[in-house]
């Protein structure tokens, strides 16, 4: 690369929250919703959101230079593939993940210089609680939390599927398993498989109209409890399976979790992390960047596989294999020693 575009590189890097606070401003409006069936003008947008025409226009047309909508005839917006993925109540919507970043997760962002020289936890820090705990107390910011959360890590099950077979158990218990989503999920794929969905009281509340929805309640448990108190997750399953919980945690936490799993199941149980495993070098990943997210939001941190393994030893687990997906997730195959 040139001098020149090695800058112009870094300079789009640098500003990059101008594109994610612009596609935020645009999903905060439901523009994507206005558009569903069909083309309007912008002065139709703007009296539908209550904005100004000339500023509403100018948002837009910088949206559609990044293929977010489609100036189609002067003053006049459709979808695009990517817009249509902000539209509200569609597969794979990405709405409310865009609302999350764009609101508590941006101002958090804010204090990332201030807690590398303090190390204190940058969303208590602006937002006075800890995330699960400001969650509950905030249930709108929690029900977006669960869709961001169906929106990003939906596009992972099916991969978790293809790459892991769970016909190998009998019953499977989702600890931390949140709105239903992904026990859902693996039951529909695994008919003669017995689920137990294991959550905070307000969150397995959520989640039981998706399992009904889904036409798997009747094989799938709830169990309410935290993973944090002993002896309180269901114990005698074959398997245990976490997406995405380790991660939130320090080490310590971490393993307070995990020897609560490895006490609550017989020798030989599996413990099945599914989480990013960080490859070494300096290559693209972005798991590193999610990395950054885990210190500044709930405390916690992305690993690599001698982290993995070194905390499934210390937990009383052999770490027995990593299987790769197609995505930079994997499950991470451990044995109650």
């Amino acid at each position: 690369m040139s001098d020149a575009q090695v800058a112009g590189s870094l300079t789009q890097m640098i500003c990059g929250y101008w594109h994610s606070q612009a596609i935020y401003a645009a999903a905060k409006l439901g523009i994507a919703d206005l558009l569903k069936n069909g083309p309007r003008t912008v002065d139709e947008l703007a009296a539908a959101t209550e904005t100004k025409p000339d500023f509403l226009f100018r948002l837009l047309r910088a949206l559609a230079s990044l293929g977010i909508f489609a100036e189609q005839t002067p003053r006049t917006f459709g979808l695009t593939p990517m817009a249509e993925l902000l539209q509200s109540n569609v597969p794979g919507s990405q709405r409310s993940l865009v609302l999350m970043m764009g609101e508590e997760h941006y101002t958090v962002w804010g204090k990332l210089v201030e807690i590398l020289h303090t190390g204190d936890n940058a969303f208590e820090k602006t937002l006075g609680a800890p995330i699960f705990e400001w969650l509950s107390q905030h249930p709108e910011q929690g029900q977006i939390f669960d869709e961001a959360m169906t929106g990003i890590h939906g596009r992972e099950t099916a991969a978790v599927l293809a790459a892991y077979d769970f016909s190998q158990y009998k019953q499977l218990v989702d600890v931390g398993g949140g709105n239903g989503s992904k026990i859902a999920a693996i039951l529909q794929h695994h008919p003669s498989l017995q689920g137990v969905l294991f959550d905070l009281p307000h969150v397995v509340d959520r989640a039981a109209p998706r399992l009904i929805e889904a036409g798997v309640a009747d094989r799938c448990e709830l169990a309410r409890g935290s993973f944090f108190e002993a002896g309180g997750i269901p114990a005698g399953a074959d398997a245990y399976l976490m997406r995405h919980i380790i991660h939130d945690w320090d080490d310590d936490k971490s393993l307070a979790i995990l020897r609560n799993c490895h006490a609550a199941m017989p020798i030989g149980g599996k413990l099945l992390l599914v989480e990013s495993v960080i490859p070494p070098g300096n290559g693209p990943f972005a798991t590193k960047f999610l990395d950054l997210t885990m210190m500044l939001i709930p405390g916690g941190k992305e690993r690599s596989a001698l982290e993995y393994r070194t905390l499934y030893e210390q937990a009383g687990f052999e770490l027995t294999r990593i299987v790769a997906t197609t995505t930079e997730i994997s499950v991470i195959e451990g044995t109650k020693r």
